[in-house]
């Protein structure tokens, strides 16, 4: 017998941004309680471990910050049809669906020091470029470059590598020191299982943890622990945190099991 229900798309993984909303800033009325803060784009670096059909990211190496927020963003993804010919046909065959590309991100970075006229352009520009060449401490094992994210407030891309990084100097002090510049970024997306949820066995186990550093968002802690970076909002509350969107440095967050973190805290 045929089943006839109908089929519901599961849109809870995110393909290319993950949009997680801030704590409310409305009162009951609908009126704002507090102007929004003003985000500053970046991209998160990550050490790039091993993971089947890939890589995953790993500990953080720092983070890019954009000077200006981007204009636009680009994003592509495309999927992969064949068709086979009918010999004496006077159509094409039916396609058949064959597997996507992976998502592909293409972004502008703007960088101006006129009024400091210092090397930091310089600078920026070199750690952009050397997410082209391989982490320092992979060099004697198996060279890898850093994964990437880009990050905009509660905007998450997926983790990715740089393909390309183009820039153009278009301002120069009187030494000749490049104080301007224009850079086009271009990322693709890097394939990974997603992350494996903690197994349960039905008795008491020791719980995780993880110290939050420079440019960690609980959306990317929920990612690299349960695949989800939609978990943000539970992986506050089982902490106990007051303001998720801006948890200070150094802060300390229990990484219980997904069951656990699913069970409404009593």
């Amino acid at each position: 017998m045929v089943s006839c229900r109908p089929v519901v798309l599961d849109m809870t993984n995110a393909i290319a941004l993950t949009a997680s909303k801030g704590p409310d800033t409305v009162d009951p009325s609908g009126k704002s309680t507090q102007p929004p803060s003003r985000a500053h784009a970046s991209l998160e670096m990550y050490e790039a471990q091993p993971a089947k059909g890939g890589s995953k990211i790993g500990s953080s190496l720092g983070s890019i910050k954009f000077q200006f927020n981007p204009k636009e963003v680009t994003i592509s993804k495309s999927a992969k049809w064949e068709r086979k010919p009918v010999k004496g046909a006077k159509k094409s065959g039916p396609p058949e669906y064959s597997g996507a590309d992976p998502c592909k991100l293409t972004l502008e970075v703007f960088f101006d020091e006129t009024v400091e006229h210092d090397e930091s352009v310089v600078d920026s520009v070199e750690k952009l470029f050397s997410c082209c060449v391989p982490v320092e401490k992979t060099r004697t094992t198996k060279p890898m470059p850093p994964l990437v994210v880009f990050t905009w407030g509660g905007v998450t891309s997926f983790p990715a590598f740089v393909t390309q990084v183009q820039a153009k100097y278009t301002r120069f002090a009187a030494d000749g020191v490049p104080i301007r510049a224009s850079c086009t970024v271009n990322l693709e997306e890097m394939p990974s299982e997603a992350g494996q949820q903690n197994p349960t066995s039905g008795s008491l186990s020791a719980e995780r943890a993880h110290t939050m550093i420079s440019g960690d968002t609980l959306a990317l802690v929920a990612y690299r622990e349960y695949g989800d970076p939609m978990l943000w909002r539970a992986l506050a509350t089982y902490n106990k945190v007051d303001d998720p969107m801006r948890v200070a440095h150094g802060t300390l967050l229990l990484l219980p099991t997904a069951d656990a973190l699913a069970t409404p805290i009593g």
